[in-house]
């Protein structure tokens, strides 16, 4: 696991926890910024896949 896929994780979980709280408080604001939140951690945590799935490639094609 690399620092992307960590904070990707992180950034998800931020943003759960900030659409939750929009949504109770009745803050579209907030449940807003959640949802971007949460979309910019899948993305983080995608590219950080993308590079561990491409060291692991690397390793394994290496003579």
């Amino acid at each position: 696991m690399n620092k992307d896929q960590v904070k990707g994780v992180g950034e998800q979980i931020k943003g759960k926890v900030n659409e939750t709280v929009g949504k109770a408080t009745n803050n579209p604001g907030k449940e807003l910024k959640g949802d971007l939140q949460q979309a910019a951690g899948k993305v983080q945590k995608a590219y950080g896949d993308a590079k561990e799935a491409a060291k692991d490639n690397a390793k394994h094609k290496a003579p």
